[in-house]
Formats: structure tokens, C-alpha cells, sequence
């Protein structure tokens, strides 16, 4: 038969509630009772019950993690570090891909709560009152990580886009370039797009080059779309030099459609990128680019999250964490 939490008991000599604070809290058992615990836990190669564990602290020790594309390799840094964090805070994660469908993430919601996970990650997307009602109706705690909320007081964890954009723009300008255009996300469905446009706009108008402002064309998400959107951003303003893009997906759609017209980069154009994903390095040209710390953010949503869960509060309640820049190959002095 399966090994039960009182065969431990009675193994280490020691009672159930004592075999539970090592697994739950081991710092509160003294040495001799811990080390008797575990080594009859190693013996009889006992398995806690998730389910019942559970029903005593009334916590199933799961958190949710809502992502609108899981093919964005952004994503793949933020899950690692969530995922790294739960391990250290004793919690497995559910991982839910919505596409930016409202319906589904809806639904994504209600399954969160029929699987009675103890609190939801929310990434990455605009926190619409559709989706703030349901969480709040359902009792959920949650935290929101690459996202923020102007109408919600939610705790949340992210960089300052707004600068961090400010400071992309501000590098090709000082590198001595005029003309400057921007690849950009659309403002109705991106809670990181009016951001980045603000700093954008910001940089261009410190150093008197207003002319760019309306340099920009708007893409969905993903390659393809920039390099569609790079086609249109050249055809009306032949005369760029240089390109800010919102996100390194859209900056290596900018350089391949400059490739495919025989454009160089950075010889006659030079293209910032935005993320610091892997493939950045590998990239040729190897991007230049605004590195937002993906790990950690997501390590700290998680962490954030348990704080909300374990206290009801957490001590920063919007935090921003440190972006960089990053010169590689892709941008040159004018």
C-alpha cells in the first residue's frame, strides 16, 4: 500500500503534525525531529497528497498564469522565472494561453477558479473591467506583471516603457540621426504600445525633431506584420535613417524587409530593437536593443503574488524593474 503521512509519524517516532511542518515549515523543527522526518520520508518514499494537503491549509498551492501568446519568445523568460519562484515557494503553476480573445481568457478565469487555484498572474495585457470584474467576482487574488492599470488599484510589476522607449530613440539620435521612423504596436489592444509612443514623442521633441512624430506604422504581434509594416513606414518616408521598434520580433521584420530591397543595416539604415530576447544575439545583424529583464519579472510576480496571498498586502504596489540598453550590430553613427 501507499505510504501514508502517519506511517512517516510513526517511522521518526514523531506526530503527524510534526511530519507536517517539515514538509510545510521546516525552520520550525528543531534538527534532530527534522533530519528523523526525513529520512522517513526518504525510506518509505512517501508523496504527500496534493488533494488533502489542500484541504487542511485550505490552499491548493497552484497559481494561474494568464500569457496572450505563448509563441512569443518574451514569454519564455517571464514563465522560467515565474516557474523558478513557484518551485522556491512550494507552488506549481498552470499556464493558459488567450490569444487576446476575450471570451477565452473569460473562460481561462472560470477554470481558474473551478481547479481552485490561490491566485492569478496577469500578463502582459490590458486589464480590461470585464476581466478586473471576473477576478474580483471569483475572489481570486491577483497580481499583474509587463501590464499596469491606470483605472484599477492592482499590484503589478513591469518596466518604465515610456522611458525605457525614451531612452531607444535618444541613442539614435545621439548617434547623429534626423530621420527617424517607428514600427509600433496598435493602441486599442497593447497596454505597452501608448507608452513606448509617448517616449518616442518625448525624445523626438527634446531635441527638436517634431518632423518624425507621425513616422510611425502599427503592427500585430508578430514578424510578419512588422515587415509589412516596415514596407509601408519606407514607402511614405523614404528619406528614414534610422528605426525605433517596440519589440525585437518587429525589428528583425524591419531588417529583413530592408534586406530583401537591398537596404544595409546598419550601412544606410540603422534598427533598435526592444526586449533582449536570445535570438537578438543571434540575429544577423546582432540587434541593438532595449533589454527588459524577462527572468525577473517574472520571478517577481510570483513572489509579489505569494506576498498578496500570505499577508493581503504587498509593500510596492506598482514596481518598475531596470530595463538597459544593449548596442550590438544593427545601429552605426550617421
Amino acid at each position: 500500500m501507499k505510504p501514508t503521512i502517519r506511517d512517516v509519524a510513526k517511522m521518526a517516532e514523531v506526530s503527524i503534525s510534526t511530519v507536517s511542518r517539515v514538509m510545510n515549515a521546516p525552520n520550525t523543527v528543531v534538527e534532530s525531529k527534522r533530519s528523523r522526518v526525513m529520512e522517513a520520508i526518504e525510506q518509505l518514499q512517501y508523496q504527500p497528497n496534493a488533494f488533502a494537503r489542500g484541504l487542511i491549509y485550505k490552499k491548493s498551492f497552484t497559481l494561474g498564469l494568464l500569457i496572450p501568446d505563448i509563441e512569443n519568445l518574451y514569454f519564455a523568460g517571464l514563465i522560467r522565472g515565474m516557474q523558478d519562484a513557484c518551485i522556491k515557494l512550494g507552488y506549481s503553476l498552470m499556464i493558459c494561453n488567450t490569444d487576446r480573445d476575450k471570451e477565452r481568457l473569460l473562460s481561462y478565469i472560470d477554470t481558474f477558479h473551478e481547479k481552485q487555484v490561490d491566485g492569478i498572474v496577469f500578463a502582459s495585457d490590458v486589464l480590461y473591467p470585464e476581466y478586473h470584474d471576473k477576478l474580483v467576482g471569483c475572489r481570486i487574488p491577483f497580481v499583474l506583471v509587463s501590464s499596469h492599470s491606470d483605472e484599477f488599484d492592482i499590484p503589478s510589476v513591469e518596466i518604465d516603457d515610456e522611458m525605457a522607449a525614451y531612452d531607444a530613440v535618444r541613442f539614435l539620435i545621439e548617434l547623429g540621426h534626423k530621420e527617424i521612423g517607428m514600427i509600433g504596436f496598435n493602441h486599442d489592444n497593447s497596454v505597452s504600445g501608448p507608452p513606448r509612443y509617448d517616449g518616442f514623442r518625448r525624445a523626438l521633441t527634446e531635441y527638436g525633431l517634431q518632423h518624425n512624430i507621425e513616422k510611425i506604422r502599427y503592427a500585430n504581434h508578430r514578424f510578419e506584420h512588422a515587415y509589412q509594416a516596415a514596407h509601408e513606414l519606407f514607402t511614405a518616408y523614404p528619406e528614414l535613417t534610422a528605426v525605433f521598434c517596440v519589440a525585437d520580433e518587429f525589428a528583425m521584420g524591419t531588417i529583413s524587409y530592408l534586406k530583401d530591397r537591398n537596404v544595409l543595416v546598419p550601412g544606410q539604415v540603422s534598427v533598435i530593437g526592444f526586449d533582449n530576447l536570445r535570438m537578438s544575439s543571434m540575429f544577423i545583424p546582432k540587434l541593438t536593443t532595449i533589454a527588459q529583464p524577462m527572468y525577473e519579472l517574472g520571478y517577481r510576480a510570483a513572489e509579489k503574488l505569494h506576498e498578496l496571498l500570505t499577508t493581503g498586502k504587498v509593500g510596492i504596489q506598482q514596481e518598475n524593474l531596470e530595463h538597459k540598453l544593449i548596442v550590438r550590430e544593427s545601429t552605426r553613427e550617421k
